[in-house]
């Protein structure tokens, strides 16, 4: 067992005996059976909090569209200002600096609000200019959502993709040149897979991190998992229970993410291969061939 999960078991164990100690010496109102039995009567609405887990889950497939394209685009326009700052590309480099700093400096939260507000302005001013008729209203709001989390993905994702492509060990980038690859071969077969087996963590990690930023696209107008929650517990006033089942069901995505991300993460890894029996020699001299290593010769 991992010493994670014991730290976390522990954590379990003692909140579970500190709340029965207390249940136990602490007298109240209720004994320990009524109390509860009074909490999941009067309290806390368990029909309602096993209600909002439908629509809730209804909103899933909004906020994994929302995850998977912000992250491939993020990934792609990651490894494009990644390889922009290795090769220190003139003017190219300077714009890179700067839209990374804003986007790591500013919350998502902001980017979306400028991102929701001033894409219409730039169409309007463009339409004053120009004459054109782009309609405003035509454009769906999970655009707005996408493109933000993807500019955003792309501003962290940079750092991690230039980090894992420097850490490639030199050796073999030029062993590889010497079997004749180009330069584009060898970052392609050699660079970027071995490359990947470093980054795919700290990826995984920001693709968790989207999936949970994605609460925030409210701010746009997209009704997706938390949005859900907070409508459907304001219609039945049960606000605490929609957002536990929320919760939980971000908890058993990531549960799942986590999982496939440590499988990928094992699969990239690159481990030595066992010599077989046959080529393990115990003893004798290799330039004997044959000759008896005791004995008359």
């Amino acid at each position: 067992m991992k010493k994670a999960t014991k730290i976390a078991l522990a954590i379990l164990a003692i909140i579970i005996i500190v709340i029965a100690f207390v249940s136990f010496t602490v007298k109240g109102a209720y004994t320990f059976t009524d109390f509860w039995t009074m909490f999941f009567d009067k309290i806390f609405n368990w029909q309602a909090f096993v209600q909002a887990f439908k629509p809730i889950i209804g909103r899933v497939p909004t906020s994994f569209i929302i995850t998977l394209v912000a992250m491939v685009i993020g990934l792609v326009l990651g490894l494009f200002l990644a390889l922009i700052k290795i090769n220190k590309i003139p003017v190219l480099n300077q714009i890179r600096l700067v839209f990374v700093s804003f986007i790591r400096g500013t919350p998502i939260y902001v980017q979306l609000l400028l991102t929701y507000t001033g894409i219409p302005l730039i169409l309007k001013a463009v339409n004053l200019n120009y004459g054109t008729t782009y309609n405003i209203n035509d454009i769906s709001p999970m655009l707005f959502v996408i493109l933000t989390f993807a500019f955003n993905e792309a501003a962290y994702n940079s750092e991690t993709i230039r980090a894992a492509i420097e850490s490639v060990d030199v050796g073999q980038i030029e062993a590889a040149k010497s079997l004749g690859m180009t330069n584009r071969q060898v970052f392609w077969r050699v660079t970027l897979p071995e490359a990947a087996t470093v980054a795919v963590a700290p990826l995984g990690n920001s693709l968790m991190g989207l999936l949970k930023g994605t609460s925030l696209a409210f701010v746009a107008g997209v009704i997706e998992m938390t949005a859900e929650a907070k409508i459907f517990g304001g219609s039945n006033f049960r606000i605490f229970e929609s957002y536990l089942a929320v919760a939980l069901v971000y908890w058993a995505i990531n549960f799942v993410f986590e999982n496939l991300i440590r499988l990928l993460e094992k699969k990239l890894q690159i481990t030595p291969k066992k010599k077989r029996k046959n080529d393990l020699i115990q003893t004798g001299n290799p330039f004997d061939h044959g000759m008896s290593t005791g004995g008359n010769v």
